[in-house]
């Protein structure tokens, strides 16, 4: 409600609050979303609220998904002149939230939990965890998987090699990778196709087609183009029709 004086004047806090009200309605709301919309990249997330009203300035905020900025959100200062309705843009930005989470540091994942397959590089080094379930130092362990004549300070566990076939079953030489799916005939019957002997087996081997899976661990029920038995369909000869397609129908 309006506030009065003594002598009937009204007072500037009601001046500043029906100043200020061209900055706070929905024209508002969707001149700052509209300034936004140019240099967002995706979509404007919905009006959070308003803050640092003046009579003459305020800065409206949305929300913001924008990939690598969570705990960000959009902010569009706006203005008005005393006495005015047109509103105009003063900035757009995409600026921390006042929460603070978006400048907090991320929770520490160690480095080894951090690595990926094929992250190791040159000169890089990385040493098994202690209770690494693929390793063992008993040689004698039924779990050990040894071969004759060759001695090495820590053996393969069946869990290890288990944990491979998985990897090379279900991986992109798998027999549900979309080659697999879309090739006529499989690794099994592939010149190209030297399978593994034991302890891996024969439903795995290497592919070594140099225009293939060359030097990969490839399961039997794999396939590709470039089986050793695949036929190209011979060029049409000189003499052979030609038809043309773009020749008009009617």
């Amino acid at each position: 409600m309006p506030h009065l004086t003594h002598n009937g004047v009204v007072s500037d806090s009601s001046r500043s609050s029906r100043s200020s009200r061209p900055l706070l309605g929905k024209r508002a709301v969707a001149i700052a979303r509209e300034a936004l919309e140019e240099i967002a990249e995706g979509e404007v997330g919905g009006h959070i609220g308003v803050a640092g009203v003046t009579p003459n300035v305020a800065t409206h905020r949305f929300a913001a998904d924008v990939p690598g900025y969570p705990g960000w959100e959009w902010n569009a200062v706006i203005a008005c002149a005393t006495g005015s309705s047109w509103v105009t843009v003063n900035e757009v930005a995409l600026v921390p939230s006042p929460s603070g989470d978006a400048l907090e540091a991320p929770d520490w994942v160690p480095y080894s939990e951090r690595l990926r397959p094929g992250d190791l590089g040159p000169g890089d080094l990385m040493a098994p965890a202690p209770d690494d379930e693929r390793l063992t130092e008993d040689s004698f362990s039924r779990e050990a998987v040894t071969f004759a004549g060759r001695d090495t300070k820590r053996y393969l566990t069946r869990a290890g090699l288990e944990d491979a076939k998985t990897r090379w079953r279900t991986g992109e030489y798998g027999p549900n990778s979309d080659f697999a799916e879309q090739a006529a005939m499989h690794c099994r019957t592939c010149a190209f196709w030297v399978p593994l002997d034991q302890p891996v087996g024969d439903n795995f081997g290497v592919c070594v087609n140099e225009y293939s899976a060359d030097g990969r661990v490839v399961a039997a029920s794999y396939g590709c183009g470039a089986h050793s038995d695949t036929a190209v369909a011979p060029e049409p000869s000189a003499d052979a029709a030609l038809y043309d397609d773009e020749k008009p129908l009617f």
